[in-house]
């Protein structure tokens, strides 16, 4: 099994391509959700955003993990010290368990507190409780499904990455249709039933890149099925890379909540519209996330295999790369946007208030593709404390910036997502200074 990457343009698409199909996954699910949803009113599709970007603040951890995991899989990749990968591995496994357990306890006990100081209607109180007690219960599977992809990224086989990422797809968008209409001999569960499919979706994805894995031998080579007790330097290292990532998107979600509620103040209609840009950013921002994944797992890689000369022209070529998928998704998007905004089932009234956030939006996702390569390229060199605190920087701006526009001023919504913009460029300028400065040689992971 070939684990050295190399710099090539073809290379970094060979292994950010099917990331960004793999990262599609959870943005399909969020959209189909709300198209079906959007058949039950206006209402459902509020709230949906409210409830998603919270169990994101959870998801996140997995996806904290899964980066930091993706990290330190892909220098040993480079080291050419496979050996060491299936503890990592396996002891990665043993705390995304600890993790989804506690999530799922601490939902249990603090999403009504929350949800009952933060709402203003008490029917959207309701409706995000009930259906977050049950897709917090999904987290497990999504925790195994994202670890396992880490490695399929860290090891160069990212190309197995698409078929989890397709039945994944189709099981939620049949789910949706049966479980939230009443379909295809099931009860209608309305809002809830998103939340069924979802889980569903997730251990479909799941049990198939586990399938995928030992069909071609990838499970074998790698001995994931040995090693499987308990290695303390290992979770410590793991814990060690992984925690100030994990802080760092959860800052990041709650953030975005935070962002919801302010704009939940606005009325409903408002928060409607920023739900669907919430699926909007995610979708179109899934090409963006891709190569900054690559930047990760490549930039850790060839650190491994001592070629650190040649990191600042691998992170401008994925960049560059980037920016121009990105560039052509901006185009597209503002050219079409009444046609996307009416896969939503919603009137002229809607779509009108809906299209200078679309604009603000598509800005955001141009800024975005070249910050998140370098912010990426950060966590590559294996300094994720560095992370950590550019995030933390990042955030307090635009949170600043949300509460006094939203909040204080209260601008339209379309001046309060901007805010992006400011996280954005808050983030690439530390970043690129930070990689340009040097001090990242000679961390050792």
């Amino acid at each position: 099994m070939h684990l050295q990457v190399k710099v090539t343009n073809r290379q970094i698409l060979q292994v950010a391509l099917p990331i960004a199909a793999s990262i599609l996954v959870p943005q399909l699910n969020f959209i189909t959700n709300n198209i079906f949803l959007s058949s039950l009113g206006e209402e459902p599709l509020a709230v949906a955003g409210i409830t998603g970007v919270f169990y994101l603040i959870f998801a996140v951890i997995g996806f904290g993990l899964n980066n930091g995991m993706q990290s330190l899989i892909a220098r040993r990749a480079g080291e050419g010290r496979a050996s060491e990968i299936t503890g990592l591995f396996n002891q990665g496994i043993r705390v995304a368990l600890f993790f989804s357990l506690a999530a799922i306890g601490v939902t249990y006990f603090i999403a009504p507190i929350i949800f009952s100081h933060a709402l203003h209607q008490s029917g959207h109180i309701k409706l995000a409780v009930s259906f977050l007690y049950i897709r917090i219960c999904g987290l497990p599977l999504l925790y195994m499904y994202q670890l396992r992809n880490a490695l399929l990224v860290g090891t160069n086989n990212s190309r197995y990455l698409l078929v989890g990422t397709i039945v994944e797809t189709a099981t939620n968008i049949v789910l949706d249709y049966a479980f939230i209409k009443g379909r295809l001999g099931f009860t209608a569960m309305g809002f809830n039933g998103a939340a069924y499919a979802s889980i569903a979706a997730e251990g479909a994805g799941f049990l198939t890149v586990f399938l995928v894995m030992r069909v071609n031998k990838i499970s074998k080579r790698l001995q994931l099925t040995s090693n499987f007790a308990y290695h303390a330097a290992n979770t410590k290292l793991i814990l060690t890379q992984s925690a100030p990532l994990i802080l760092q998107f959860m800052i990041s979600v709650t953030s975005w909540e935070f962002f919801y509620i302010l704009v939940e103040h606005h009325g409903q209609r408002d928060l409607a519209v920023s739900n669907i840009m919430r699926n909007i950013f995610g979708l179109f921002g899934c090409v963006s996330w891709a190569f900054a994944a690559a930047s990760n797992s490549m930039v850790s890689n060839i650190i491994g295999q001592g070629l650190q000369h040649r990191v600042k022209e691998l992170i401008f070529k994925i960049m560059k790369l980037s920016l121009g998928f990105t560039l052509v998704i901006f185009t597209t998007l503002n050219l079409f946007v009444p046609f996307v905004m009416k896969i939503y089932g919603q009137g002229d009234d809607f779509i009108a208030a809906a299209i200078p956030v679309v604009r603000v939006v598509s800005a955001a996702l141009v800024i975005m593709s070249v910050s998140t390569v370098w912010l990426n390229a950060v966590t590559g060199t294996g300094n994720t404390r560095v992370n950590l605190t550019i995030e933390i920087g990042a955030i307090t701006l635009y949170c600043l910036y949300a509460y006094f526009v939203l909040e204080v001023w209260n601008m339209p919504i379309s001046w309060g997502w901007a805010a992006e913009w400011v996280y954005w460029i808050s983030m690439l300028i530390p970043s690129f200074l930070y990689i340009q400065s040097g001090k990242w040689k000679g961390k050792v992971i």
